[in-house]
């Protein structure tokens, strides 16, 4: 009798042992879904993921004065800052979100990361009070940076203003010295433009809304994992222009 009531015990116990740490685990998954995929936060994230994607289709419409395929072919790293608006009080800077995609293990585009441009100078000015930048990250070098809290651009890197046209690609050894080949975009004109002291920081709150990680993380992977339909603008635009090398 005594063995029965004590397996009976234990029998119990592991049931309810087992009860609760499937409740916490439910409670713990259905916090962090909520996280992740809070409306707001999933609009902020499609809303930036399109507004590249617009940057893109617009820059590459013109292909005498676009971005050289065989640049963009090239590139491991393409970032769209958006209508990056000016603050020119008493010391001229800007400040804006980025969005970030990668090239996966077989050259394709990889899921978007978030990003803020802040502070900085721009060496070629075209004027207006809101100016799209595209930056196109050349080397594994300059793919580094983004695993940090914050990146210089121009700091560890060497950055230039990258060539614009069909033919300037061929013509210029810009992509042999610079790490990062930037260019502007404002009241329709669209140059090569060397950024100075603008920072790059994860927007770490948007990407932990989003995919659960921090920015890092997922620059990180370049595995071919398919990309959330909210946010695939931006990849599907990249693959327009450029081939799979």
């Amino acid at each position: 009798m005594r063995l029965c009531c004590r397996w009976r015990d234990k029998t119990v116990l592991s049931l309810v042992l087992m009860l609760c740490l499937t409740l916490i685990t439910a409670s713990a998954q259905k916090g962090s879904n909520a996280a992740r995929f809070k409306p707001a936060r999933v609009n902020d994230a499609a809303r930036h993921s399109s507004d590249a994607a617009k940057v893109i289709r617009q820059v590459m419409s013109v292909p005498d004065k676009s971005i050289p395929r065989d640049l963009l072919n090239k590139a491991e790293a393409v970032a769209v800052c958006p209508n990056v608006l000016k603050a020119a009080l008493i010391v001229g800077g800007q400040t804006g979100d980025c969005i970030i995609s990668r090239r996966t293990l077989k050259r394709g585009w990889g899921a978007p990361v978030f990003y803020n441009m802040t502070g900085g100078s721009i060496g070629a000015q075209i004027g207006g009070s809101s100016t799209d930048y595209v930056l196109l990250f050349m080397n594994d070098g300059a793919l580094k940076g983004l695993m940090e809290d914050k990146f210089e651009i121009g700091g560890e890197v060497s950055a230039a203003a990258g060539p614009v046209g069909r033919t300037a690609a061929a013509s210029t050894n810009a992509t042999l010295d610079a790490g990062i080949l930037s260019y502007a975009r404002s009241k329709g004109a669209f140059i090569g433009a060397a950024l100075k002291g603008v920072a790059i920081t994860p927007d770490n709150h948007l990407n932990e809304a989003f995919y659960g990680k921090k920015a890092m993380e997922i620059v990180a992977n370049r595995a071919d994992t398919p990309v959330p339909s909210q946010v695939r603008a931006l990849p599907l635009q990249l693959s327009r222009y450029s081939s799979r090398r």
